[in-house]
């Protein structure tokens, strides 16, 4: 996900899941951006059921990076992003400048971000977890592609960050090293735990991995408000994400029944969570996942349809 006040580069529309209605007369075409963590796709695919089953949508689901999402709102290639989090600059353009795109409520869960180590690192050097003490251990950190400093792994190349410039403003010996998918994130803390060697990355949560994995989060200076204000000089935590949804201002206008259901949508992390496990330990596909929770869940989807 895409963070602070840079925005997302990078990634055009590709269309690589097409799943027809019921004939889709009332509500015509869905078509939900899904961006490159198993989170969002599990909230896109549980809206997207839901849209098909109840409502006949013909549901479609665009592959983009998250500020290509927001552009493609606004040109009306896309009708919904179900996952935000923050962009203040592009609410700006988009919401407050231009009002082709709009606010479509909470998704109900909590977005947090930071750098973690594995649990057998917490356990030997529990002052680790203080970034005040991370310079003491760079030497440990260090790899082939960090050089002469230590390693700090990040994500999906799209995952726009502030770790480059907190590393140069909290004066830290360390290098930002791209690691690439959320499966590689989680595949490196799975050996770093399983070998015992060191780890320090980038990770965030809602994510299904905290449930086979307790990884432990570095306290960096406190979040408070305006800290990340320039993204040159941001030497702050991140801070917390509300997370929510947003709809195009052209499909709020269309008379569409999905539009009532998008904006009621609403779970906690523990249910994407549990989606997101299915997908990506159990192996089902996005959507027999999403399939498998609406039917343990009748009560909640029930609300989003009244």
């Amino acid at each position: 996900m895409c963070l602070g006040l840079t925005a997302c580069g990078g990634g055009g529309i590709e269309d690589t899941s097409t799943a027809a209605g019921t004939g889709g007369a009332d509500c015509g075409d869905l078509r939900i951006a899904v961006n490159p963590w198993t989170g969002y796709v599990s909230n896109a695919h549980v809206v997207g059921q839901v849209a098909k089953e109840k409502l006949g949508c013909n549901v479609t689901y665009p592959d983009v990076k998250e500020e290509v999402g927001w552009q493609g709102m606004a040109d009306g290639s896309i009708d919904t992003i179900v996952e935000n989090w923050g962009h203040p600059d592009l609410v700006k353009k988009y919401i407050d400048e231009q009002g082709k795109v709009q606010d479509a409520g909470p998704t109900g869960g909590q977005g947090i971000i930071g750098w973690y180590v594995p649990p057998w690192m917490a356990e030997k050097y529990p002052d680790i977890t203080d970034w005040n003490n991370l310079n003491k251990y760079a030497d440990m950190f260090k790899t082939s592609e960090s050089g002469d400093k230590g390693q700090l792994l990040d994500g999906d190349p799209s995952y726009v960050t502030n770790d480059e410039a907190l590393v140069k403003n909290l004066g830290l010996d360390y290098q930002v090293v791209v690691g690439g998918s959320e499966a590689a994130l989680i595949q490196s803390f799975k050996s770093a735990e399983q070998n015992k060697t060191p780890l320090l990355a980038y990770f965030y949560e809602p994510q299904w991995f905290f449930s086979e994995m307790k990884l432990v989060k570095v306290d960096l200076p406190p979040y408070v408000d305006g800290c990340d204000a320039d993204p040159a000089k941001v030497n702050c935590d991140y801070p917390p994400y509300d997370l929510n949804k947003l709809i195009s201002t052209s499909f709020a206008d269309s008379g569409s029944p999905a539009v009532d259901l998008i904006k009621k949508f609403s779970w906690t992390n523990d249910d994407q969570n549990l989606v997101s496990k299915y997908i990506a330990e159990d192996g089902m596909s996005p959507d027999d996942a999403a399939q498998k929770w609406i039917d343990d869940n009748p009560d909640k989807v029930d609300a989003w349809l009244s």
